[in-house]
């Protein structure tokens, strides 16, 4: 139990950190990092505290729409059915770009849901508001095979 305790603390207080100090590149990378894994945990607590209030989630080829609380609810779904097909989640050619209290971090996600992996383009857009940064908005495309 202590163990546990101590890790979730570890966790909040690098997060704090991260958020005072969330508008340089490395900062941003390690929140990029933390987006990732909280959609393959369905982390709702995470995303509650990380998505702005007007957050837009357009997803392949406009295919699919989400907000904040669309996204919140099919992660918590997702944890009450414990039904999570995706394996992994992992970013690569990552580069972030930041202009005032605005960042753009963006590069590629392999998502392994079988029976083969699917590369995806992302772009985020991150805003530092009131000292904190909030992810604003998300666009994933698939990439296509490679034929």
């Amino acid at each position: 139990m202590k163990i546990a305790l101590s890790l979730i603390l570890l966790f909040l207080s690098h997060f704090l950190f991260a958020q005072s100090n969330c508008l340089s590149e490395k900062n941003l990378l390690e929140l990029d990092l933390a987006w990732e894994k909280a959609q393959l945990e369905a982390d709702t607590t995470f995303l509650k505290s990380v998505l702005a209030e007007d957050f837009l989630w357009v997803h392949n080829h406009s295919s699919f729409v989400e907000g904040k609380s669309s996204v919140i609810q099919r992660a918590a779904r997702q944890l009450e059915s414990g039904e999570n097909n995706t394996r992994s989640r992992n970013s690569q050619e990552v580069k972030v770009m930041i202009l005032g209290n605005t960042a753009v971090v963006n590069g590629f996600t392999i998502v392994d849901r079988g029976p083969k992996p699917t590369k995806y383009s992302f772009m985020r857009t991150y805003a530092e508001i009131n000292g904190n940064c909030y992810l604003l908005a998300n666009h994933t495309m698939a990439v296509p095979d490679d034929e």
